[in-house]
């Protein structure tokens, strides 16, 4: 029986610090996140040298109540994993720096992750993944198809051509008077309209995977406008319904149409804007009436955490494929070359 691999694993890729044990590659010992949300809400949006500072500030007492919630010495880690990339490069630096510190100081391998393998392998975390199988992943500052046709082989179908969902959703709520972050708020109110407000959809060319969002987030933005020059009463919940509507048929639709053609035997969720009610419920639908299996994480999964960068580094464990202590941040990292 072979003994047990725990990883610990760090995340900082933008204004979370996170750390995690995860043995095995889907046992969660301890998963423990900082959020800055309240820090950058007065700012409208993340501030990259604040994040860096705070990463900075938090990181060490982080790692030691991953430890102690996991009930494990350091002796007792397999591996150290971090997110290399992509992300805002301060923040990034910070928790390589800590990781590359540990290894050393422990005598352990280095595991570099990509940031949305991570998002993708969070959904191993609930249940074991079949091949070949697409992933959407929406998030903060991505918005992605993913086909991966075997374990850690990925190639990108289509990607957001400007800004990504949960850019366009900060966007929308801040013109709708709606704290950041934006989804969750734009969630809860969209749920409280009786009929949506008629907004387009961006299919962009027949042939394509690909998303944009900037033009349906200027129509909103138009309409607000508009209503505010007239004197009329801005219909929040009905805009906020018409334009999260417009956002998700249009990631489902894709979606399914990608599942399709490379034959998935199953779609899984990602992301941080994975936690949206209304997609969740319109994507399970959508799978179930096609016969599809579909995964999705727990909310604690979605956002960035560091138990979902240890899930992805197990498969580079298993193959031996260790990081030199020399690696650097990458801000722009490829997934398919990860």
């Amino acid at each position: 029986m072979k003994p047990a691999c725990r990883i610990l694993a760090i995340e900082t890729s933008c204004d979370e610090t996170s750390a995690a044990v995860v043995e095995n590659g889907t046992i969660v010992l301890s998963n423990v996140v900082s959020s800055q949300v309240q820090v950058h809400r007065q700012y409208g949006g993340v501030v990259p040298e604040i994040a860096s500072r705070k990463h900075v500030e938090s990181i060490t007492w982080i790692i030691e109540e991953a430890l102690r919630q996991a009930g494990i010495g350091r002796s007792e880690l397999s591996a150290v994993a971090v997110t290399q990339g992509p992300g805002l490069v301060g923040s990034l630096i910070v928790g390589l720096v800590a990781a590359k510190t540990l290894a050393a100081a422990l005598d352990v391998p280095l595991i570099g992750v990509h940031h949305i393998a991570g998002h993708i392998y969070a959904n191993r975390l609930v249940e074991e993944l079949k091949y070949p199988l697409v992933a959407l992943v929406v998030s903060g500052g991505h918005t992605e198809l993913v086909h991966v046709p075997e374990p850690g082989v990925f190639r990108i179908m289509g990607q957001t051509r400007d800004d990504a969902a949960g850019e366009a959703y900060d966007k929308v709520a801040r013109a709708l008077g709606l704290p950041y972050p934006g989804g969750p708020h734009i969630d809860r109110l969209a749920a409280d309209a009786d009929v949506p407000v008629q907004l387009p959809r961006s299919w962009l060319e027949a042939d394509t995977y690909d998303f944009s969002f900037s033009g349906l987030k200027s129509a909103v933005l138009a309409l607000i406008n508009q209503a505010k020059m007239k004197g009329d009463v801005v219909n929040r919940p009905g805009v906020a319904r018409g334009f999260q509507e417009a956002v998700i048929e249009v990631l489902v639709g894709k979606t399914l149409r990608a599942a399709r053609e490379t034959d998935a035997r199953q779609v899984v969720l990602a992301g941080g804007v994975a936690a949206n009610r209304g997609l969740r419920e319109l994507l399970s639908r959508s799978c179930r009436e096609a016969g599809l299996p579909l995964i999705v994480p727990p909310v604690e999964y979605c956002t960035d955490n560091a138990a979902m960068i240890a899930a992805a580094a197990w498969l580079k464990w298993e193959r031996k494929q260790f990081s030199p202590l020399d690696i650097k941040a990458e801000p722009i990292m490829k997934l398919e070359t990860w």
